[in-house]
């Protein structure tokens, strides 16, 4: 049994990782980026981003000034018990959402949006969003937290089967053109795109592919890994780079996931993580062990399956 006051312990200090621990894997993109860039201004914005980076770590300061909206994703195995269930789950991450605004602090970029009131602590309807996910086996949780940028990055468009490649291609560079164009991003970034689903799960698959998969990792479909690798190729030969300026380095790195649509249509979100690239990961276990990494591991072979029923090991090992 998982105590909910663990869960809203481990919380807090996930926020406050995210919002100042740059994970490894985007910051080694970063710095490789920074390294090759020969744009100017792109230059100096990479180099002071690093250096932001450095002074937040020493500080213990948001790496920031605007930390977003934060998010929280829960992994759970299928044996996981928590004390007070789902509700308590729930309810101790909102505390620890509007706790860690004010510790860390936070900016409380929650509002409501007609009346543009709020509680000061990131906490309100609907927000943060708490989104789930299920293994077959285990009894433990992950807590994913991600503090993406709230405003704009993000565009959907519903292609038809005859676009084809070319068609995603497009939509790929009208959306990274306009992002640096109109500032409607903090780039370089890993830009997440989800192909397929339907509207609502599409942009979903989009927003999982920037927020929850490391650079370096690859689609397991051999096709849609190279399509991946040719997309950041692509997104780096626009002539943009840091923040919409002159250079070469807007993508640190593609993620492409898809999910089965309509046999008419062929939906496609794209969405641009940021230039602060924040998330934090926790696993607890039933015996009240924590351990922190920075890379989510969502996307399972479980998350990905096509088939109606998911076979259990022993039936992988019969059949081997």
């Amino acid at each position: 049994m998982i105590s909910s006051a663990l869960i809203e312990q481990t919380a807090e200090t996930l926020m406050a990782k995210a919002a100042i621990e740059i994970p490894d894997d985007y910051l080694t993109g970063l710095k490789a980026a920074a390294a090759t860039e020969d744009g100017e201004l792109s230059a100096f914005v990479l180099q002071a981003m690093l250096d932001n980076y450095e002074a937040a770590k020493q500080d213990r300061r948001a790496m920031c000034g605007d930390t977003g909206v934060p998010r929280w994703y829960v992994k759970m195995g299928n044996s996981a018990q928590i004390e007070g269930g789902p509700v308590a789950l729930e309810t101790a991450l909102r505390r620890a959402t509007a706790t860690a605004t004010k510790t860390i602090p936070l900016r409380p970029n929650r509002v409501h949006p007609l009346w543009r009131t709020d509680h000061d602590n990131n906490v309100g309807i609907g927000a943060p969003e708490i989104e789930f996910g299920f293994e077959p086996e285990g009894d433990w949780i992950d807590l994913v937290t991600v503090h993406k940028g709230g405003l704009f990055g993000t565009d959907y468009r519903m292609l038809f089967p005859s676009d084809g490649i070319e068609g995603i291609k497009r939509f790929y560079l009208d959306s990274l053109v306009a992002f640096g164009k109109r500032g409607l991003a903090c780039q370089p970034a890993i830009i997440g795109i989800g192909l397929g689903g339907s509207k609502d799960s599409c942009m979903v698959l989009g927003k999982r592919a920037a927020c929850l998969r490391v650079v370096g990792d690859r689609n397991p479909d051999p096709k849609i890994a190279e399509l991946e690798d040719e997309l950041k190729i692509l997104g780096n030969n626009i002539g943009m780079g840091a923040m919409g300026f002159v250079g070469k380095h807007m993508v640190i790195d593609c993620h492409i996931e898809a999910g089965y649509c309509h046999t008419g249509g062929m939906q496609m979100s794209v969405h641009a993580f940021c230039l602060s690239s924040r998330r934090a990961v926790a696993r607890i276990t039933a015996d009240g062990q924590i351990s922190y990494r920075t890379d989510p591991d969502w996307f399972t072979p479980y998350q990905r399956r096509e088939t109606v029923e998911w076979p259990l090991p022993q039936d992988h090992d019969k059949s081997a």
